[in-house]
């Protein structure tokens, strides 16, 4: 009997860990969906047609238009790489396929079928946030509605 209680509990301490990870429910930490990317008064000293990238790692391009700012989403609408905010050519160019869009995100080269996405703006206590979870797709006109930009 001893034996076996010995065997038994060595059993145990040894599955101990894997028996305990199967036990815990598997959770998956999600990245937040709305970013406070800084004050108004930021985006207001941008020249029209500058990009900001201080929040690309969080998946934004700030944009300043003639009249409005806007945050761009980084991913491609091709297959989804991430392209790259080239000043000197004033323009976005995905490393992937070549796709090519413009300062205020509308495609004009390679394959990406569509402009890039819009994401939401809210002016909270005079900063901003941006909500990934709320897209405007230029191609269904949805960049005209109020959430997709500030005015400035």
């Amino acid at each position: 009997p001893v034996g076996w209680v010995s065997v038994g509990g060595t059993i145990v301490v040894a599955s101990g860990p894997g028996v305990g990870r199967f036990l815990m429910p598997n959770v998956l930490v999600e990245p937040p969906t709305k970013i406070r990317v800084g004050p108004v008064e930021k985006y207001l000293a941008m020249a029209p047609g500058e990009v900001n990238e201080d929040h690309k790692l969080d998946g934004i391009w700030m944009i300043r238009l003639e009249d409005r700012i806007a945050a761009l989403s980084t991913t491609c609408t091709h297959l989804g790489c991430i392209p790259t905010w080239l000043e000197a050519d004033r323009k976005y160019k995905c490393p992937c396929h070549g796709s090519g869009f413009k300062q205020d995100g509308i495609n004009f080269e390679g394959p990406a079928p569509r402009p890039l996405e819009r994401l939401k703006l809210t002016n909270f206590d005079g900063e901003i946030v941006v909500d990934k979870s709320v897209k405007f797709l230029q191609e269904q006109g949805q960049w005209d509605q109020p959430d997709s930009f500030l005015l400035v």
